[in-house]
């Protein structure tokens, strides 16, 4: 990294905690939704698969400046998340992982916090009563067996790493056993011959063989769903970190070549890779910055030079949404990062418009973290 480069990243660093500060004064108690309204977030309850995403930018911002309004406004949060998961208020899915390890397992890790714990560790009772043992995969939605939500997605390899975080600190193995039968199952099916993914895949509830990959928020069946592709990016490097199977080096390697090789030539992806330079869709910056977390943990794992490789892309990624995302006045939006999609109506999904072009909340979380990776030696949330 350049001199002038790592001025560049420090200052958007600097600017991306005072913003997340000035947000508390709006979200002390209450959490910002997926995405915002003309760039605003509005106040709402914590019901929202994202809410956690919110919590861990704060703690975020709280490591860097050790201010303790940050550090209680995390901790007012942490509560809330564990009467969550007490009430079993909204979490009839799999996103526990995105819900509690930017919140709560933050929270034990870097403060010791026992609420925290506990709340995580409910949340992780909670996933594992989704998985499906006839094909091996946990349930994303739905009523459980159902024919019509029989699938997996691949949002859900980020939510293994609570699994794991649950056999580390219990010393029982069934979370970790879980977590690496859906992440292989997953491996074996999400992945195309052309290293691009699908968004969901299908399974048959009586035998639980494969039976179709599908799109819920891409373009169509057949395209790379911009943000499904960054999962694959960050997810495969995290099931390396757990189970060190060089199949996922090599997996790693070839969905997120096949992300940065559809890359439009200012480095923002549009919300599906379908569309390239000259398309009048929408972006999704939120894409970008997951994808170059991603690749910044796999950096950990790597031989030098592949290391340095995707470290150098990763920082390339990261000055694109600078440059052409980043919130600098909080008159103009009280999130982190514009340009993000939520979700995007095509003639072949069945989503409708949702945050177009407006901030997303994990999208503000994955730059934040993008950004502290870059700048020092960071201890995940993940794991």
């Amino acid at each position: 990294m350049g001199k002038k480069q790592k001025e560049c990243f420090t200052k958007a660093y600097d600017t991306a905690a005072d913003l997340i500060l000035k947000a508390t004064d709006e979200f002390a108690e209450k959490f910002p939704p997926s995405a915002s309204v003309d760039h605003f977030y509005q106040p709402g309850p914590n019901r929202d698969w994202t809410a956690g995403f919110w919590t861990g930018e704060v703690w975020l911002a709280w490591e860097k400046t050790g201010n303790e309004k940050l550090k209680k406004t995390a901790e007012i949060d942490v509560k809330d998340f564990y009467r969550r998961i007490k009430e079993r208020d909204g979490v009839d899915h799999h996103d526990m992982g995105f819900l509690y390890c930017p919140s709560c397992v933050a929270a034990w890790k870097l403060t010791g916090n026992t609420m925290g714990k506990e709340a995580a560790l409910m949340a992780a009772d909670n996933l594992m009563g989704r998985f499906q043992e006839k094909g091996q995969f946990f349930q994303a939605w739905g009523e459980l067996g159902a024919k019509d939500n029989y699938r997996l997605i691949i949002d859900c390899l980020m939510n293994m790493p609570l699994l794991f975080w649950a056999t580390e600190v219990t010393g029982d193995q069934k979370y970790a056993e879980k977590a690496q039968a859906h992440i292989k199952t997953a491996m074996q099916n999400i992945i195309r011959p052309d290293n691009s993914t699908y968004h969901t895949f299908f399974f048959d509830p009586e035998t639980g063989a494969p039976v179709k990959g599908v799109t819920h928020q891409g373009y169509r069946d057949g395209s790379a769903w911009a943000r499904g592709q960054a999962w694959g990016v960050y997810g495969s490097a995290l099931a390396y970190k757990f189970l060190k199977n060089d199949a996922y080096v090599d997996i790693f390697c070839r969905v997120t070549d096949y992300f940065l090789e559809h890359l439009p030539e200012d480095k923002i992806p549009y919300w599906d890779f379908d569309f390239t330079d000259g398309s009048d869709e929408p972006r999704d910056s939120s894409s970008a910055a997951i994808a170059a977390c991603g690749m910044l943990e796999m950096s950990k794992y790597l031989p030098q030079e592949k290391a340095r490789h995707y470290t150098e892309k990763a920082e390339e990624l990261v000055e694109a949404l600078i440059r052409e995302c980043a919130v600098t006045d909080p008159a103009v939006s009280n999130g982190l990062l514009l340009h993000g999609t939520y979700a995007k109506s095509s003639p072949y999904n069945t989503c409708p418009d949702l945050g177009v072009d407006e901030c997303v909340i994990w999208g503000d979380y994955f730059y934040m973290e993008a950004l502290t990776r870059l700048l020092r030696d960071w201890e995940p949330y993940w794991y």
